[in-house]
């Protein structure tokens, strides 16, 4: 018979049955979730002087969970953002059990009563157009290391693609038409899917990369052929911006990464006219208020102003239950505003 005062029983369920099977979840997020128990749970055992297996949902009490809280900032030098992060899922597994154990009502309560903190928004940090255009002429394109950088790099821009989302575009994602455009489907947060049209420029450095190749392998390869990482493109970003940066001195006072590019995606975009809900389907933002950061900024500053937030964002369950519909940005909307910072 199930021991329900055992913590295991009830994260089994929470982990393996609510957010597999109620909930839905992605992948990714239900690895975020068992993630913060792989560090809560040692944490409490160590604190209980115990071992995880025979911990009992009244040894997570609100003094520990605070004190996980303290030594995720201190001891592992986690952002407040993170620590909200992983307070959320304690409140998500605080209020399944509670919903599911009337007995342990009074806990989930106390649980869900720890507070979020106050954090300051990072500030968005972009390139400006000649600051893009260096590292964008750092590969040698004479080679063919050199031409998949290249591509890669113009594709991040064009389309504002997470190193994540770049990874998992297969060839079979791109479509060409009679005019040398077309469309990439690029594999969103949370399942969902956009199209984007992507510059006739971009199509044609692509066209090399796919010559000869199965549909259905990544359209970003590694030197081993192997498909690329996100670290992959993140040190790649690193590499050119730093050969970039002995010609563009500004280069050096910024972190360099695929996000970055795509800050500057966004931002270069709000310069050019385009609409915010365009943007907001073109990056793939779930919430306008995400978009609205690059509108609400000085467009002559390269770094945008922190704002405060409370820390009390919406539960994990709610915001994967509001999974988007896959959306399409056409391309007659875009295109004409994109040219002209066509680097």
């Amino acid at each position: 018979m199930a021991d329900h005062a055992s913590v295991g029983f009830w994260v089994r369920r929470f982990l393996s049955e609510h957010l597999v099977h109620e909930r839905g979840v992605s992948r990714n997020m239900q690895q975020s979730y068992r993630d913060t128990f792989c560090l809560f749970l040692p944490f409490v055992a160590a604190e209980r002087k115990t071992d995880v297996d025979k911990l009992v949902i009244d040894d997570l009490s609100p003094s520990i969970v605070s004190g996980f809280l303290s030594h995720l900032e201190r001891a592992r030098s986690c952002s407040v953002a993170t620590r909200n992060q992983r307070l959320a899922t304690l409140h998500a597994f605080a209020r399944y059990t509670g919903n599911h154990s009337p007995e342990h009502a009074e806990w989930c309560a106390e649980i869900r009563n720890v507070p979020f903190e106050c954090t300051w928004s990072t500030p968005v940090i972009y390139l400006e157009k000649e600051e893009l255009d260096a590292p964008l002429q750092a590969p040698d394109r004479r080679s063919k290391l050199g031409q998949r950088d290249y591509a890669l790099l113009l594709f991040l821009y064009n389309s504002g693609a997470r190193a994540r989302e770049a990874v998992r575009v297969t060839i079979e994602d791109l479509t060409w038409d009679s005019t040398g455009t077309g469309s990439v489907k690029i594999h969103g947060k949370g399942r969902e899917i956009r199209i984007c049209p992507p510059w006739r420029k971009t199509m044609a450095e692509l066209q090399p990369l796919i010559h000869g190749r199965e549909v259905d392998t990544p359209l970003f390869l590694n030197r081993y052929g192997d498909a690329m990482t996100r670290f992959g493109i993140l040190e790649l970003v690193a590499r050119h911006a730093e050969a970039a940066a002995e010609r563009i001195p500004s280069l050096k006072a910024k972190r360099s990464s695929p996000h970055t590019i795509r800050h500057t995606t966004a931002t270069h975009l709000v310069r050019a006219g385009v609409d915010i809900n365009t943007i907001r389907a073109w990056l793939g933002h779930v919430s306008l208020d995400t978009t609205n950061i690059y509108a609400d900024r000085p467009s002559s500053e390269s770094e945008g102003f922190g704002r405060l937030r409370t820390g009390r964002r919406q539960s994990p369950e709610k915001e994967v239950a509001r999974q988007p519909e896959p959306n399409g940005v056409p391309a007659k909307t875009l295109k004409p505003s994109l040219q002209r910072i066509l680097p």
